[in-house]
């Protein structure tokens, strides 16, 4: 998405696929469901490929097994792609906390001794997880480029708070 490699995490019957299969029929691409075949370059990289029995196939609850590519075209589906992202699904629980502005940096999630960045996303009833997702990507290009909207944000309130406290202001 977006040029990103994005690896999709979460328990089972979370909804991974169910948020895939809205991104493929968004026009992104879809590599493997279930089962990644990951492999370490050398400089570090990772790639994610499909096992060769899996190739093309997606599993739907209520649907069973799916083609992606006879479903939406060669266009739908990539045979390998860097992981630069990974997005983990979760179920929200009332216990934990979140950091609902986004002022701490990503968690990391190591795959084959590789630390990559990773979003963690709460599943509620509602949710457009597909969205989430793809503005999520859009986050991470932004950090990546140096822009954070966290800091942004917290910065205009430390600029308006001076400007309060400074004599004469009103």
């Amino acid at each position: 998405m977006y040029s990103l490699g994005v690896l999709i995490v979460g328990d089972s019957g979370i909804g991974k696929s169910e948020s895939a299969l809205e991104l493929i029929a968004r026009g992104h691409r879809f590599i493997s469901d279930d089962t990644v075949v990951v492999r370490r370059l050398s400089g570090g990289r990772l790639v994610g490929s499909p096992p060769e029995l899996g190739r093309h196939f997606m599993e739907v609850r209520g649907l069973g097994i799916i083609n992606i590519k006879a479903i939406f075209g060669r266009k739908a589906i990539l045979e390998r792609s860097s992981i630069d992202l990974v997005i983990a699904l979760r179920q929200r629980s009332k216990r934990q906390s979140s950091d609902r502005l986004g002022l701490k940096a990503p968690q990391a999630h190591t795959i084959l001794g590789v630390r990559l960045p990773q979003i963690g996303l709460h599943m509620a009833p509602g949710r457009n997880i597909a969205t989430l997702i793809e503005v999520a990507c859009q986050v991470h290009l932004l950090r990546i480029k140096g822009y954070h909207a966290p800091r942004e944000m917290v910065g205009r309130l430390h600029c308006v708070l001076a400007e309060s406290r400074s004599p004469g202001v009103r």
